[in-house]
């Protein structure tokens, strides 16, 4: 794939990774949505994801660098999958049986080791259980989901595609 085209795709990708970042925080902000610490770690890997592409869109690598630009993306969504779904999950358990509240996520890492304010943090509590927007009967978190599973898959062919493709060039004569 020439250059041009690599540039274009991790372009989309990084339309749709800021798009994504720009609904989650307008949602946040202007909807008054409440914000369990999961959704946190949600918003932080689609900016992580829409920065991963956007210092490709800018470096435009060679076939080295396209794939791991592709492994950082497959590894984010990885991430994002385990997230989203671990607060889909929560969303249906009954809120009695999840932790009242939490502190946030910034005073969590601050006060506690990264290990033990992730595991508080997918331990989960009855905020995260709590549906308060939807849109075509799909939570927020369903629709993070969605996002990541299509990033995942996509960036798995992409990978995949150049793998095979560095496999057909090592074997021509």
């Amino acid at each position: 794939m020439s250059l041009a085209g690599s540039r274009l795709l991790f372009s989309l990708v990084f339309l749709l990774g800021a798009l994504a970042s720009w609904a989650a925080f307008n949602l946040q902000s202007g909807g008054s949505l409440e914000s369990c610490p999961l959704w946190g770690v949600q918003r932080l890997l689609l900016l992580l994801f829409g920065g991963v592409n956007l210092l490709a869109v800018v470096q435009g690598p060679g076939r080295r660098g396209r794939g791991i630009y592709w492994s950082l993306n497959l590894l984010l969504g990885v991430l994002g999958v385990i997230t989203a779904g671990r607060h889909v999950l929560l969303q249906n358990i009954p809120s009695e049986q999840l932790l009242a509240c939490l502190p946030d996520l910034p005073f969590m890492l601050r006060q506690l080791s990264w290990w033990q304010a992730l595991q508080l943090t997918f331990m989960g509590t009855a905020d995260c259980a709590e549906v308060t927007w939807t849109l075509l009967d799909m939570s927020l978190p369903e629709w993070s989901l969605l996002f990541f599973l299509v990033m995942l898959v996509f960036s798995a062919y992409r990978l995949l595609r150049l793998l095979r493709g560095a496999r057909q060039a090592a074997a021509l004569p």
